[in-house]
């Protein structure tokens, strides 16, 4: 028989965890979005004009829905797949490159006013900050 106290100790394990999560989650949004702020802010000083994917208020909401797009990505192949850790190893580096396409149709096409290369390099340095704050985080948050 179950007492009231070991069904309160075993219903907060989980509420401790996602709570660790969703401020882990918030800590690592926080981080990248200023990160990328440092990037644009770099990559404005080196010459690129300061057209709209170079403000905060658009690559803002990208690298936040990036970083969690990541980690849902990551726990669903983690609770999905028999060897998470090779697929990862695979899927992440793929993701990334793939991610760079709208950024080299950008640099080619210029199809947003005031492209230039060193903006359209910025972005897909901003790319690689999200992917590098996100998979420490997914490690930390959902172990492989």
């Amino acid at each position: 028989m179950t007492t009231l106290t070991e069904n309160l100790t075993d219903t907060t394990v989980p509420v401790a965890r996602r709570r660790t999560a969703v401020l882990t989650l918030v800590a690592a949004a926080a981080v990248a979005v200023a990160a990328c702020a440092a990037i644009a802010l770099a990559a404005v000083a080196a010459g690129a004009t300061a057209f709209p994917p170079l403000m905060p208020y658009v690559f803002g909401p990208f690298a936040i829905a990036g970083l969690l797009a990541a980690y849902a990505g990551w726990r669903i192949v983690r609770g999905r797949v028999a060897r998470p850790r090779a697929v990862l190893r695979v899927l992440v580096p793929a993701l990334l490159v793939l991610s760079f396409i709208p950024d080299v149709i950008l640099l080619l096409t210029g199809f947003i006013p005031g492209t230039t290369a060193t903006g359209a390099v910025g972005l897909m340095l901003m790319h690689l900050t999200v992917a590098a704050v996100a998979v420490p985080v997914a490690q930390r948050l959902a172990p492989v």
